[in-house]
């Protein structure tokens, strides 16, 4: 840490901390994650910590973080990042009833280049959300934590289904299906895209079986398929969903709050069929961001 002045504590988790520090060779600010003295025994912490490091290695992009140093001092592991001055939700708590439509087109826009970047280098994120999204006072955006993300095999494989927070996992997440791919992240875009015009997240459930309840009330029943897996999932034996298909739909929820190609680009996101929903590329050439 000699290079490194810290300035302040600007975080803290189970992994350790994050701390905003002045590197003296350059003068710029850069975010350091310190991890705990036995980062290195506990096994899980170790494993999502050098995904991170490998991918990130390997990722160069506008809107992913900068990963600018890796060392170990005092049997502490530190990861140095570029600095950015707060996360999306930090930002949102500002401006409770949302932002205007054009932020939210300039921020979805650098997202959906970070996702794409992702997925044409066969990499999905699977944690996308608020927390995750850092922002600066120039509107820049940068994706971050890529501790849960995978490689997209060229075979069919299982990955875990203990991805994402709950209110931006897909359909197919919550009912335990551990066959996915990229399609994951679009609809975590979608979630993000409303949330920012709203202030609130558009699927706040309690559980598992409130947060498929909350996303049928609006977008429709699950697919046939889907509600095969639901019935076949020992974690929702003794429930039953109501008729859903008198859906509230997003045209009604979003009313006035988006234009049309901007709530056509979201409901492209929120398909509840994955083969249905958008690619990342389908996402890029939208019209939504015709002039960006």
């Amino acid at each position: 840490m000699n290079r490194y002045e810290v300035i302040d504590k600007i975080g803290e988790g189970t992994y350790g901390v994050v701390l905003k520090c002045r590197d003296k060779e350059t003068g710029d600010y850069v975010a350091i994650k310190q991890f705990k003295e036995n980062d290195q025994k506990d096994e899980v912490v170790k494993k999502t910590t050098m995904r991170e490091v490998k991918l990130l290695r390997i990722l160069k992009h506008d809107n992913i973080i900068t990963l600018k140093d890796v060392f170990r001092k005092r049997g502490k592991l530190h990861l140095v990042f570029e600095f950015f001055e707060m996360n999306m939700l930090e930002h949102l708590s500002l401006q409770p009833d949302g932002f205007s439509e054009d932020l939210v087109k300039t921020y979805m826009h650098q997202l959906v280049r970070a996702i794409a970047y992702c997925h044409q280098n066969r990499i999905i994120h699977r944690d996308i959300k608020l927390e995750n999204i850092m922002v600066n006072s120039n509107k820049h955006l940068k994706l971050i934590d890529f501790g849960f993300a995978r490689t997209i095999p060229k075979k069919d494989t299982e990955f875990t289904d203990y991805i994402a927070t709950r209110w931006y996992r897909c359909p197919s997440l919550l009912l335990g299906c551990k066959h996915y791919g990229p399609e994951v992240d679009i609809w975590a875009i979608g979630c993000i895209m409303a949330e920012l015009l709203t202030g609130r997240p558009i699927f706040p459930g309690q559980s598992e079986i409130d947060q498929l309840y909350l996303i049928q009330k609006l977008l429709g029943p699950l697919t046939k398929e889907q509600t095969k897996m639901f019935f076949k999932n020992p974690m929702f034996n003794g429930y039953k969903f109501p008729d859903m298909t008198a859906c509230e739909g997003l045209e009604r929820r979003f009313l006035g709050k988006v234009s049309k190609t901007g709530l056509a680009f979201m409901k492209g996101c929120l398909k509840i069929d994955p083969k249905d929903r958008f690619t990342a590329e389908d996402c890029m050439n939208h019209k939504f961001f015709e002039g960006l």
